[in-house]
C-alpha cells in the first residue's frame, strides 16, 4: 500500500453496524463515499467501524498481513523462544529474519506493520474530524454519544500506536490535528507515550461500563483501564497499573472460566474477554473479515486444513510444560537436562508416546504432538502434519485452528486456515498475571502467590484431558505454590506462569525486553535449541534488538523527516 493512500482522509472500507454477533464487522465493498455520506451520523459511525477493522491487521484482501496479525505471532512469538517460523527454510525468508535479529530495514514485514497500523490511527482521526464536524454543524449526534465515540475512536488510536511503539519505538505522532499535508513530513523525534496515555485516560472517563450495543468487539471503561496498565507495566510504574488491575478484576473469578474457552470458536464473548478483535467469515463467504493474520498456522499436509505449516511451538516451549512431583515447573536447566523431544529423533511407525511424562496439561491446549488427539481431528500423526521437522520441530499449535465440525461455518470454504476464530488482545488472565507482577515488585508476596495460584489452580481443572489410544496422554499435573521463599522467587514464578499460560498468544518477546533479559534468555535459549534443530544455533542478541528498523520506504518517502532508529 502506497504511503500517499495511508495519507489520505479514508472515506474507503466502511462498515455497517449490526447485531451484537460477528455481523460488528460486515464490511462494505471498497470504495469512496460521497461528502454528503461521511458528514452524517451514520458516515461518522461508520467511519468509525472502518477504524475498528483495522484491529484485525487487514486493509484488503487475505494474503500477506501476517506481520500485522493481532496476535502479533511474528514479533511476539516468533523472535521469542516460544515459536519458529516454521514451514521450510527457504518459504518466506525475510521472516527468517526477523526470528534471528538480522532483519534490515527493507524487510517487507516490517513496511506491512507501519503500514496497517498507521492506516489505524488515520482512520481513527478521521472519525475523529468527522464527528468534530457534526458537533460544531448539525449536531445529529448526541452530545452522549459523542463522547463515547471520541473514546472508541481515541482508544483504538492508543492501541495502534502502542503496537507500532512496541516494535520500532520511534514513530512520529499524528493526530486528528494534523493536516494531510503535514502528515508526510512528522518527525519522529518525540516520545508517544504520553499521547497513548492520554488518549487512555480520556477513554476510561468516557467509555461505557458495558460493551455499547452490545457489541463484544466495542471497546469499554474496563477494556481501557486494563490497557493503561499493561502501558504503565511497561514503564514500571507498577502502584499506577496495580490499581487499575484491580478495579478490572473487581468481583470476577478467574478460576471458574473455563481456560479452553478463550480458544473455542463456540464460546467466544465470553467473561474472560477483556478486548478482543472480532473476526468473521461474512455471509458470502468472503473472508477479509477473518482471522487473516494467523492464516499460515493452518496445519499442513494430510490435516483437515492442509496448509500452511508455519507458527511451530519450540522444543524449549513444550519442555517448560514439564512438572515436578510436586506439580510445579522444573527449572530451565532441569528440563533442558532430559528434554522431550516427540519423534524428532525417530519419526517412523515404531514410535511410541510415553505417557508417564510429567506435564502441565496446559501443554496439550497450546501444542499437538504425535500421538495426542487433537480437536476432533483424531490423532496428531506427526510429520505428516508438517512441513519440515528436521527444520522447525516435530510440534504444531492449537490456539490458532477450529475443530472440523466448525468449517462449514466458521471457515472460509475450501480455505479451512482462514476461519472466524476471535484473538485476545488482551484476556482476564493477561490482567491477573501483570497485577501479580506488580505484586511482586511492591514487595506483596503474598498477594503475587494468590494471583498465580488462582491461574494454576484453574489449569488444574482443564478437562477433558488429553488422550492417547485410550488413556491419558501424559501424568498431568499442576499444582499450586506453597509460598515464594523471596521477591526473587515470586517474581520467576510470575514470568513462568506468564510464559506458560499465554504461550503462542504474542506476549513473550515483549515480556523478555520490558524485564531486560531478552538477551540472556535468548541465547541461552538458541544454545539449547540448535542442539536439536541446527537452524536455531547461534543467535546473537544485542540491544538494538529490542525492537526494529523503520521501514525504508517510508523514511524516503517522509523526505527525511522520519529518521532510522
Amino acid at each position: 500500500m502506497k504511503r500517499n493512500k495511508i495519507m489520505i482522509l479514508l472515506g474507503a472500507g466502511m462498515l455497517l453496524i449490526s447485531s451484537c454477533g460477528k455481523e460488528f464487522l460486515q464490511k462494505l465493498p471498497q470504495g469512496q463515499l460521497s461528502e454528503p455520506q461521511v458528514g452524517n451520523k451514520d458516515g461518522v459511525e461508520g467511519a468509525l467501524i472502518g477504524a475498528y477493522s483495522i484491529l484485525n491487521g487487514n486493509v484488503s484482501g487475505t494474503w500477506g498481513n501476517y506481520a500485522a496479525a493481532p496476535s502479533q505471532w511474528i514479533f511476539g512469538e516468533m523472535a521469542a523462544d516460544n515459536a519458529h517460523k516454521g514451514s521450510e527454510l527457504t518459504d518466506q525468508t525475510n521472516m527468517n529474519m526477523i526470528e534471528n535479529f538480522t532483519a534490515i530495514s527493507t524487510n517487507d514485514n516490517l513496511s506491512t506493520m507501519w503500514q496497517v497500523y498507521f492506516e489505524g490511527v488515520l482512520r481513527c482521526n478521521n472519525t475523529l474530524k468527522l464527528l468534530a464536524n457534526d458537533q460544531a454543524g448539525p449536531k445529529e449526534i448526541s452530545a452522549e454519544r459523542a463522547k463515547e465515540i471520541q473514546g472508541e475512536a481515541r482508544m483504538l488510536r492508543a492501541h495502534y500506536n502502542f503496537f507500532m511503539w512496541r516494535i520500532f519505538r520511534n514513530i512520529p505522532i499524528i493526530t486528528e490535528a494534523t493536516t494531510t499535508a503535514e502528515a508526510q513530513n512528522v518527525p519522529n523525534d518525540k516520545d508517544v507515550l504520553p499521547v497513548i496515555e492520554e488518549d487512555l485516560k480520556f477513554a476510561i472517563t468516557n467509555l461505557p461500563a458495558t460493551k455499547i450495543n452490545s457489541e463484544f468487539g466495542r471497546m469499554d471503561k474496563n477494556a481501557a483501564k486494563a490497557y493503561l496498565g499493561k502501558l504503565y507495566l511497561y514503564q514500571k510504574k507498577y502502584a499506577q497499573a496495580l490499581t487499575l488491575f484491580k478495579e478490572v478484576m473487581a468481583g470476577k473469578d478467574i478460576v471458574s472460566m473455563p481456560y479452553w474457552n478463550n480458544f473455542d470458536v463456540t464460546k467466544e464473548n465470553g467473561p474472560e474477554a477483556v478486548m478482543v478483535s472480532k473476526h468473521a467469515i461474512n455471509s458470502n463467504g468472503a473472508a477479509d473479515n477473518s482471522n487473516v493474520g494467523d492464516m499460515l498456522s493452518g496445519l499442513y499436509g494430510t490435516s483437515p486444513v492442509g496448509c500452511c505449516g508455519f507458527y511451530q511451538p519450540t522444543v524449549d516451549l513444550v519442555n517448560a510444560f514439564q512438572v515436578d512431583a510436586s506439580g510445579l515447573p522444573l527449572s530451565t536447566s532441569a528440563y533442558r537436562a532430559t528434554p522431550y523431544l516427540s519423534d524428532l529423533k525417530n519419526p517412523t511407525a515404531s514410535y511410541v508416546l510415553d505417557v508417564k511424562l510429567k506435564f502441565d496439561p496446559r501443554l496439550d491446549y497450546t501444542v499437538g504432538r504425535r500421538g495426542v488427539s487433537y480437536l476432533d481431528y483424531g490423532i496428531m500423526p506427526g510429520n505428516a502434519w508438517i512441513r519440515d521437522a528436521k527444520y522447525a520441530g516435530p510440534f504444531v499449535g492449537i490456539k490458532t485452528m477450529i475443530p472440523q465440525s466448525q468449517f462449514s461455518t466458521n471457515a472460509a470454504p475450501g480455505e479451512n486456515y482462514l476461519t472466524g476464530l476471535d484473538v485476545n488482545i488482551i484476556r482476564l488472565a493477561d490482567v491477573w498475571l501483570m497485577a501479580a507482577e506488580c505484586e511482586v515488585e511492591a514487595g506483596n508476596l503474598a498477594g503475587a502467590l494468590k494471583l498465580v495460584n488462582d491461574i494454576r489452580n484453574r489449569a488444574a481443572k482443564l478437562e477433558p484431558k488429553k488422550t492417547a489410544s485410550g488413556v491419558n496422554a501424559a501424568a498431568y499435573s499442576v499444582k499450586p505454590y506453597a509460598s515464594f521463599a523471596s521477591q526473587d522467587a515470586a517474581r520467576n514464578a510470575v514470568r513462568t506462569e506468564r510464559r506458560l499460560e499465554l504461550a503462542m498468544e504474542g506476549h513473550r518477546f515483549f515480556d523478555l525486553v520490558r524485564w531486560g533479559i531478552a538477551k540472556s534468555v535468548l541465547e541461552s535459549y538458541s544454545a539449547f535449541e540448535g542442539t536439536h534443530l541446527s537452524a536455531y544455533k547461534g543467535l546473537s542478541y544485542s540491544a538494538k534488538s529490542d525492537y526494529w528498523p523503520l521501514p525504508q520506504v517510508e523514511i524516503d518517502r517522509s523526505n527525511g523527516a522520519l529518521k532510522q532508529n
